[in-house]
């Protein structure tokens, strides 16, 4: 039997799947953890599949079946066709009497806010800026890679720093000691090797990710290159925030932009504080601040807004999941 009043709150990034039931009273009843969300990879049904195993376990340990509300924020929900999609598939497996989903950028959003308002830019795989206010309305970009005009992510950085590296080492590019440090991070001699390593997989594509912390440590030490890619990142993640901010007239007004994934959270110093100094100039009113609270939070206060549970509930609850 479900029981009145209950949330299944899902976060669900590429790598990770947070789970949490909830009361409209603000308690938590029980959380589970499982694998990453991934139907562009193994398919809608696999992807559900493996969804199911930390819903299931965190509704057998709250002792329900069903809940009131499922509150799911997932990666690659990334077009509202695509969450209109997806809320149909998880309402076909019956773990509540109504579901909403909506893309994890949102939860991350409502994690950091005390009412579903502001800005959130999450860098992390990707990029991706979403926004929105109590009304209802909200703001947000299609995010997917280069075909909608994105640019950014930690993906996107490490191929930037291949490519400037690649072209210093044999003379179409300015120096820079992005093409020592790049093959170093893997104990090769040169960028030449490192690319010859890339291309016939004795480096997994699955690595490149690494290179971008290599990419930052480099800004760091002052190289003008990597610092110019450091810099274009701040200003995209600004331009991103202010677009959000105009779309919803909140310009204006004191408005919060959060600031999550972890490209972001790192808090690497010139990044962040070219992102202060931009939003400063563009958006005077706005406030940014990195979020870290668990994006669960998020999907679990946008289910208590869902079923208008009062605002006492919504604090008792952060309490209990931060």
């Amino acid at each position: 039997m479900g029981l009145t009043g209950t949330v299944l709150a899902i976060d669900a990034g590429n790598s990770k799947t947070d789970v949490a039931v909830v009361t409209t009273g603000g308690d938590v009843l029980a959380t589970a953890r499982g694998g990453g969300f991934r139907p562009p990879a193994v398919g809608l049904d696999a992807a559900l599949d493996a969804l199911a195993a930390p819903v299931t376990e965190a509704l057998a340990r709250a002792g329900l079946d069903s809940v009131t509300h499922v509150s799911a924020c997932l990666a690659n929900a990334d077009l509202p066709v695509e969450e209109e999609q997806l809320a149909a598939a998880l309402h076909a497996r019956g773990w509540g009497a109504s579901t909403v989903v909506r893309n994890d950028t949102f939860a991350i959003l409502r994690a950091g806010v005390a009412e579903p308002r502001g800005v959130a830019v999450v860098c992390g795989a990707g990029i991706n800026c979403v926004g929105m206010r109590p009304d209802g309305r909200t703001a947000r970009f299609p995010a997917l890679g280069r075909i909608s005009g994105d640019w950014g992510g930690g993906w996107g950085l490490a191929e930037e720093a291949l490519w400037h590296a690649a072209r210093a080492e044999d003379g179409r590019g300015e120096p820079t000691a992005l093409a020592s440090a790049l093959p170093a991070h893997f104990s090769l001699p040169t960028m030449y090797a490192l690319i010859e390593a890339l291309h016939l997989g004795r480096v997994p594509d699955a690595r490149r990710h690494e290179l971008t912390p290599v990419l930052f440590a480099v800004a760091a030490a002052g190289d003008a290159v990597a610092r110019g890619v450091v810099e274009r990142l701040a200003d995209e993640i600004v331009t991103m925030a202010v677009v959000a901010l105009r779309r919803l007239e909140l310009l204006d007004e004191d408005t919060p932009v959060l600031l999550g994934g972890g490209v972001l959270t790192a808090d690497h110093p010139l990044l962040t504080e070219g992102i202060r100094a931009g939003l400063s100039l563009r958006a005077p009113k706005a406030t940014a601040r990195l979020v870290g609270a668990p994006p669960v939070l998020g999907a679990a206060l946008l289910g208590l807004d869902h079923l208008h549970a009062p605002l006492k509930s919504h604090e008792s609850l952060r309490t209990h999941l931060t």
